[in-house]
């Protein structure tokens, strides 16, 4: 499941360093020039959600960078546990079980769309949208830089509405595909039967087999075990184990993508947990790159390539591990 609805606020502020990602991660990401203002993104959380929030009638704060700033003895003093406490017992458990819920109701409504090709999106969610679709691609690239992707065993763990498998698929790869929400997996499925149709020499793509399951439930051994935006909803103790189990699932490659966490990044999502919004349905977890990177190498893996994919409301660090 990539992306979920994080505590984000819609925050304009001016862009301090937008980057872009290089096609093939062998570079520094390259800077743009400074834009008067933008929208701070969501991260690699497609908090789209969020930032819509906008559109239903919620605050939109104005922030400066130098306000930011400023703010940040202030908002070490808040605390939204209340909030998300309180978002725990109405579904009858923690963290997983409010992902569970928002992304098997409104937030597989939200985010079907924004998946999908429909032009009934807002600029933010289609900005996000395209954020998705770089990742995507970038993923594919990856992927396709070790050769033909044909018989290839890939994971896709939190698959969403099918975005990558359907793409790894029709390459030839044979992936096992799943998610937390049983929403995103039925119509990942009911896609993936859509558009894998035979070609014009006559062979068909294998469909990917889809499976509802949350990251700790995955078995097995792949080539390459993919995990894009999930780790939004793992705080840093509980992703380390989590890296950890992706590994052991792969023989060759493990990609992930994260929200990448400065302290920068942290103080507007502090900022924006001061305004609830009925959009902000699942906590949002930032990592550093340094964490994930121990992560890894704590169970002999090593991190070859990466990347920063960003657009205006989207920012997600991109790497490949390999084992040392």
């Amino acid at each position: 499941m990539a992306f979920s609805s994080s505590l984000w606020s819609s925050l304009i502020v001016p862009n301090p360093n937008r980057t872009t990602i290089s096609p093939r991660f062998s570079h520094k990401p390259h800077k743009l020039p400074l834009s008067p203002a933008f929208a701070i993104p969501p991260l690699s959380t497609a908090t789209a959600a969020d930032v819509s929030g906008a559109i239903d009638g919620t605050t939109v704060a104005v922030v400066s960078g130098g306000f930011v700033a400023a703010l940040a003895a202030v908002l070490s003093l808040t605390d939204p546990e209340r909030r998300r406490q309180m978002q725990a017992e109405e579904v009858g458990g923690g963290d997983k079980e409010v992902v569970r819920e928002y992304f098997n109701n409104s937030g597989f409504q939200r985010w079907k769309k924004i998946y999908g090709e429909t032009d009934e999106v807002n600029r933010v969610q289609r900005d996000i949208r395209l954020g998705h679709s770089k990742t995507v691609e970038s993923t594919l690239s990856m992927l396709k830089d070790e050769g033909s992707l044909q018989g290839v065993t890939v994971c896709d763990a939190g698959c969403g509405t099918g975005s990558l498998s359907i793409p790894l698929a029709k390459e030839g790869a044979v992936v096992f595909a799943s998610d937390i929400s049983a929403a995103m997996v039925a119509e990942a499925e009911k896609q993936a039967k859509e558009q894998l149709v035979a070609s014009e020499n006559g062979s068909t793509p294998v469909l990917p087999k889809f499976v509802v399951k949350d990251l700790e439930s995955l078995d097995g051994k792949y080539d390459t075990v993919v995990c894009l935006d999930v780790l939004i909803h793992y705080p840093q103790s509980k992703a380390d184990g989590m890296i950890g189990h992706l590994a052991s699932l792969a023989n060759n490659r493990l990609i992930l993508s994260f929200a990448p966490k400065t302290f920068y990044y942290d103080i507007l999502k502090r900022i924006g947990e001061l305004f609830p919004g009925p959009s902000k349905a699942t906590r949002a977890y930032l990592h550093s790159e340094a964490d994930v990177e121990r992560a890894l190498k704590k169970v002999g893996w090593t991190i070859r390539k990466k990347g920063l994919i960003t657009t205006q409301f989207y920012f997600a660090r991109l790497i490949e591990a390999v084992p040392m």
